[in-house]
């Protein structure tokens, strides 16, 4: 099992041939691999679990109860106790599952009836990575009865019910404490739903050599910590502040002068040498009084921006924007100029009523900003994120990242990236006005556009993490800008 894991993350299709390519090209054979991974299931259950000494497992019908099998038969021989209940009677399956349910009844008998008994454990083998269609009768009924129990549940391969590549539930899913995946990484298990259902996850590759994997390129890739590092290299000491770029924020109308004021501070913070926030003229005199680093330009009508254009590294537009014909004018000015833009929240409301392409630009809209752009709904657009992504890419170019568990970034090219950090309690106002702010600092330091998005994003949920420590509820979006101060600042 990889103890840390893998960046790349694959279709349900695409590890059906890892699996095929393992079996016909590197001559493993296929009940060698299902009986790999119920050895490996068992080896992390009892690693997690070590005080367990009684198990319920459930099976399904397919290469997902197979192993279920197996690791009940392996737990079975290794002390433990075992109730196996079957959905799908023995007799009915086939392949590899029928000869490793046949192994298991050798020494051990099946039930039918749905019931926990108080087990330390349960184990989920219902459905694998294969299941496109809702769950219904029995299986949903054992998922609700799994959901219901007060034991730490281990799930197999994927969730039963957990779309394994949109991380959508197909009508119900299995919540489990921990699972444990085999050969490579399911996309759907790191974005929409999946973290929620899969809770830790661990990877067993089942002895498949390195090679098998290299002739498939993944459809997605986690960003890494490292990566994000060496976008920040250390300072030479004779640095100025023209060195680093001049970040231009406008937004703030009537009431909504926090927004420019969070953006402006996290341009800042990661690392822009200088931040100017243009918004209404009462909110340009009170601003200092929060911020005093933070200059400010009072902007009555849009060619009150003219001359700013001219002297500023990148635009961030839309924290507190708002969408009147002040907001309207303001963004069609900066809409004629070349200089890249990071566009967020109601600046993606009004480019969702003006469709335009272009390339230096970052899009960073949540799943109901998304659902205006394309015309659908935020339901639709989180019933497949990477498939949304793509059309956001499609319709308006440059870089886009769909915001929300599992953030997602595509770009000019490479596979769709994916951010595993961040946690509930940046569920909260003020939160993406960090972002733009952050995303627009780097880019004012001569990052990339895409490159900038991808380090902000992993930026802002990293800092948001160590903010949890202290608990997630409760988390200010200003609590965020000191640690992104320290995360730019490698070691």
């Amino acid at each position: 099992m990889a103890p840390v894991l893998p960046a790349e993350l694959y279709t349900a299709a695409q590890v059906r041939e890892l699996d095929r390519l393992a079996i016909e090209q590197q001559g493993i054979p296929s009940l060698t691999l299902m009986e790999r991974a119920g050895a490996d299931a068992l080896d992390a259950l009892t690693a997690r679990y070590p005080g367990a000494g009684n198990l319920v497992v459930f099976c399904g019908g397919g290469n997902n109860a197979g192993d279920g099998y197996v690791l009940a038969r392996l737990a079975r021989q290794a002390g433990l106790e075992v109730r196996l209940i079957a959905l799908v009677e023995p007799g009915r399956l086939k392949g590899d599952a029928a000869a490793s349910a046949q192994k298991y009844l050798q020494s051990g008998n099946v039930e039918t009836a749905l019931a926990i008994e108080g087990e330390d454990i349960i184990v989920d083998a219902l459905l694998g990575s294969g299941l496109n269609r809702p769950v219904e009768g029995s299986f949903a009924e054992a998922i609700e009865l799994i959901n219901a129990a007060s034991a730490p549940v281990f799930a197999l391969d994927i969730p039963s019910g957990l779309h394994a590549d949109a991380g959508t539930r197909l009508g119900s899913a299995v919540r489990a404490d921990a699972t444990i995946t085999f050969i490579g990484l399911k996309r759907g298990m790191f974005t929409a739903e999946g973290p929620e259902f899969c809770g830790e996850i661990l990877l067993s590759d089942l002895g498949t050599p390195a090679g098998t994997h290299a002739v498939i390129d993944p459809e997605a890739r986690l960003i890494r910590h490292e990566e994000v590092m060496l976008n920040l290299q250390v300072r030479p000491r004779d640095a100025h502040k023209g060195r680093y770029g001049h970040v231009l924020v406008i937004g703030g109308d009537y009431g909504y002068q926090g927004a420019a004021i969070l953006a402006g501070c996290a341009a800042a913070r990661a690392g822009a040498g200088l931040v100017t926030v243009a918004t209404r003229p009462e909110h340009a005199r009170t601003i200092p009084l929060f911020r005093p680093e933070l200059m400010t330009v009072a902007v009555s009508e849009a060619r009150d921006l003219d001359a700013l254009l001219d002297k500023v590294s990148v635009v961030a537009i839309g924290p507190g924007l708002g969408q009147s014909d002040w907001a309207i004018s303001l963004f069609a000015a900066v809409l004629q100029t070349r200089l890249p833009l990071v566009v967020d929240a109601d600046a993606l409301n009004l480019l969702a009523h003006e469709h335009q392409y272009r390339e230096n630009w970052v899009l960073t809209p949540h799943p109901g900003e998304a659902a205006r752009m394309l015309g659908m709904t935020a339901a639709e657009i989180q019933s497949d994120r990477f498939a949304a992504v793509a059309s956001l890419h499609a319709e308006f170019g440059g870089t886009v990242v769909l915001k929300g568990a599992g953030s997602l970034i595509t770009g000019p090219a490479g596979p769709i990236r994916l951010n595993s950090t961040g946690n509930p309690g940046m569920a909260g106002g003020g939160m993406g006005d960090v972002l733009t702010g952050t995303v627009a600092g780097l880019v004012a330091q001569g990052m990339e556009p895409h490159a900038a998005a991808v380090s902000g994003v992993y930026l802002h949920g990293h800092a948001a993490d160590q903010c949890a420590r202290e608990g997630e509820r409760g988390m200010l979006a200003a609590d965020l800008l000191p640690v992104i101060r320290s995360l730019v600042n490698p070691a």
